[in-house]
């Protein structure tokens, strides 16, 4: 991924052994599922066993998940192959995946409230104060709130039916894009919204998406795998997706079409990055909610605001500023984490979960896209996240 000092794709032992001793625990490798082990934790071996089902199913090719608590990850989970074709490869913990809409919350919904937190942007302005051609067609009363938690009454995306490319087009076909609905009416999840919130970073900071990212959240947190338009070189450790449109298999190409047209940069989806990094800002967002030592690039205060419901008056589907808390999107949660977590999901087949209130995460990455799109992963989400509450014994079992 870009980063200032990018790692090699030939992992050595040294690493893996600093990870292991810095996250205090060992991670359950499988390469096939035959060879699939059992925890040595005994609380989470039913986490295991829904990861293992999973392949089985062929739901997911493999699966890589981490669940922290209190400060650490506790139990780390490999299974499965990151490849099954041309030829087979086994999952393994450095695995980088495309994050896919994952992005939108930890990368640019975070842009955004930095430059609302220095008084650049202001939550409750139209979004054409700062993207002036964004006016057109009705959208006027659109605010930087309404695209954050998707009720800005866009559309879901942009239109892919003709062979339109580059992010010029994309920028005009978003500022001149019609609503859907009246603004602040209904949720509709559009990325359409996030598309415009990157061009609004890229506006107000004079920096490209990326480069805003790199410099003022993956840096500070040194999530050093982690980045936009992963390098070539790094390519044999990226899990591929599936075939685009042309026969070819994407790996190390951001598998959402849109951001793909727009080259590979985009506000919506983009982000590759893998488990020890997520782990990181997991923990590092957890760290500043509850006031402890973080490198988390946001005030308290911001960030509670990201996190809590912050949709329309008397809506029901509750979003926060980038973050899912409640709606039919909100399968990671499980039968048992707070009312008060939150989270996300990536169409790849990725997924976050986050409870405050037992200072806890959810962490499960896998291309269940892998190889022709067919993979399914939400029951998937919903179990693990429920044995994974249930392992840590925080709530009762429903």
């Amino acid at each position: 991924m870009t980063s200032p000092n990018p790692l090699s794709s030939k992992r050595n032992l040294a690493v893996t052994s600093r990870r292991a001793f810095l996250t205090g625990t060992a991670t359950l490798v499988c390469g096939g599922l035959s060879a699939c082990a059992q925890s040595s934790d005994d609380r989470f071996l039913q986490v295991d066993t829904v990861a293992q089902r999973a392949v089985r199913k062929s739901e997911v090719p493999g699966i890589v998940l981490a669940v922290g608590h209190q400060g650490q990850i506790v139990h780390r989970y490999v299974c499965g192959n990151r490849a099954l074709v041309p030829d087979r490869e086994a999952m393994t913990w450095d695995t980088r995946f495309d994050m896919a809409s994952l992005t939108k919350p930890t990368m640019t919904a975070l842009s955004i409230m930095q430059l609302v937190e220095r008084g650049q942007v202001g939550l409750d302005e139209p979004v054409s104060r700062y993207l002036p051609a964004f006016a057109a067609n009705g959208k006027e009363p659109v605010t930087i709130r309404l695209l954050l938690t998707h009720y800005s009454g866009l559309p879901p995306d942009l239109s892919l039916d003709d062979a339109w490319y580059g992010k010029a087009e994309a920028v005009r076909r978003a500022m001149t894009s019609s609503l859907a609905n009246p603004p602040a009416e209904k949720f509709v999840y559009s990325d359409i919204n996030f598309i415009t919130l990157g061009l609004v970073v890229e506006k107000v900071s004079g920096l490209s998406l990326n480069t805003y990212v790199q410099k003022e959240i993956l840096g500070p947190l040194r999530m050093t795998e982690s980045g936009y338009l992963p390098d070539p070189s790094l390519r044999k450790l990226v899990a591929p997706t599936q075939y685009d449109e042309h026969g070819v298999m994407l790996r190390g190409v951001v598998h959402d079409p849109t951001a793909r047209r727009m080259g590979g940069v985009a506000g919506h989806a983009g982000l590759f990055s893998d488990a020890h990094d997520m782990c990181l800002y997991a923990q590092a967002l957890l760290n500043r909610l509850a006031g402890r030592p973080s490198a988390f690039p946001l005030r308290r205060e911001t960030l509670q605001q990201m996190i809590s419901p912050q949709q329309p008056q008397g809506k029901t589907e509750l979003r926060g500023f980038g973050w899912d808390i409640a709606t039919h999107y909100s399968s990671p949660r499980g039968s048992s984490f707070s009312d008060t977590s939150f989270g996300h999901t990536g169409f790849t087949g990725t997924s976050l979960w986050i409870d405050p209130a037992s200072n806890s995460y959810v962490l499960i990455l896998t291309n269940r896209v892998h190889p022709n799109g067919s993979g399914n992963v939400s029951q998937l989400r919903y179990d693990i996240a429920t044995e994974a509450a249930h392992a840590l014994g925080l709530y009762n079992r429903a």
